[in-house]
């Protein structure tokens, strides 16, 4: 298995990592005082959203970011 290269600059990363959390224990709150389907669902779907954030950003490789071609500015140079 390859290693994947980092495609996420640092300050992204800090970032994702950060929202990434906010995100997912605000979902986690929100769950245990849902009331309807539609909204745990919803709120599920903050939960995956946040944890793949902070699993970007900890990794430091975007997928979708590979997938487009997008390398940031400041890592253009190191490759």
């Amino acid at each position: 298995m390859s290693r994947l290269s980092v495609n996420i600059s640092p300050i992204e990363r800090g970032g994702r990592i950060a929202i990434g959390l906010a995100a997912a224990i605000v979902a986690v709150v929100l769950l245990a005082a849902a009331g309807s389907a539609v909204a745990v669902v919803l709120e599920a779907l903050l939960v995956a959203a946040g944890l793949d954030l902070v699993i970007t950003g900890a990794l430091g490789h975007c997928p979708l970011y590979q997938r487009l071609g997008h390398v940031p500015a400041s890592l253009r140079g190191s490759r």
